[in-house]
């Protein structure tokens, strides 16, 4: 059977096959562009889930430092307003805390680079607002931080 048809309607036929084509080549493309999309999505989320969780952990070891320099202060105030005196040496419960400060420096020390070897891991460049944001978390009042100061320093400046 011949189908007659006239120029018009052949155009028409040929325009509507390209574009047919030319839709699915398009959709195919948006289709692969989308799962690119969606795995840098979900590599990202990992890469920040575990940024936070460090960051997270950092702020807790941080708080529990700050408490063992409560006690550290305590311990001092009281051992030289009862006993009436400053030396330390060979007192255990100071030493024991002077310790307990160390092995969590050492702890955020380990977190802080958890942190770098993440952003190595993913390509990213350590940038100085990432430092101020862990500084911000670890932050403590400045008496606090004066007291740090002293027992780190072992004097008042």
């Amino acid at each position: 059977m011949f189908i007659s048809l006239n120029k018009g309607e052949l155009v028409m036929s040929k325009l509507w096959d390209d574009l047919k084509d030319n839709m699915k080549d398009w959709s195919a493309t948006a289709v692969e562009k989308a799962e690119e999309m969606s795995k840098i999505a979900v590599a990202k989320t990992e890469e920040m889930t575990r940024i936070s969780k460090a960051k997270f952990d950092i702020h807790q070891l941080y708080k529990e430092m700050n408490k063992v320099y409560e006690d550290l202060g305590k311990l001092a105030y009281k051992h030289t307003k009862n006993e009436h005196m400053a030396a330390f040496s060979g007192n255990k419960d100071f030493f024991n805390l002077v310790n307990k400060i160390e092995e969590l420096k050492m702890k955020i020390e380990i977190k802080e680079k958890e942190i770098n070897d993440i952003k190595q891991e993913y390509g990213l460049i350590d940038s100085s607002n990432d430092k101020n944001i862990i500084g911000d978390i670890g932050d403590v009042s400045s008496g606090e931080q004066k007291a740090q100061n002293i027992v780190d320093n072992g004097s008042n400046n």
